[in-house]
């Protein structure tokens, strides 16, 4: 075999090895972007949609006994509704003042405490749009 013809199969394989350390490279950096994303994008369960839904309908009702029936039938705690879920894109305290829901909002808003912007800032929100 020639030297010329040898020197170009290493030349080829050293792009060849260059491409796939890029590649790699780049999927390496996706998988994590990909990973934190997904659950964000990831369609929400029948059960879900249903359980956000009724805990916004009993939150705008202001009837403190169907909220807080609802929220126990599900198993949710006030203070992860207070800052978790959003009804039709609006936090559920505002959503909740917005329909004239004082004493709902009220008690979601004390479940919070003192809470700061900062502490609140990467939670992952979960929105449910229904007719009213």
């Amino acid at each position: 075999m020639s030297e010329a013809r040898l020197f170009r199969k290493l030349t080829t394989l050293e792009n060849t090895m260059t491409k796939f350390k890029t590649t790699l490279i780049a999927l390496a950096t996706a998988v994590p972007v990909l990973a934190f994303s997904l659950p964000s994008q990831a369609a929400m369960s029948p059960y879900m949609k249903t359980a956000l839904v009724d805990v916004c309908k009993a939150a705008m009702s202001n009837k403190m006994h169907s909220f807080n029936e609802t929220t126990k039938s599900y198993h949710l705690k006030d203070k992860t509704i207070a800052l978790k879920v959003m009804c039709n894109g609006t936090d559920i305290i505002s959503f909740a003042e917005n329909h004239g829901a004082d004493k709902t909002a009220a008690k979601l808003q004390r479940s919070i405490g003192s809470v700061s912007i900062i502490d609140t800032a990467g939670i992952e929100k979960l929105n449910v749009n229904f007719t009213e």
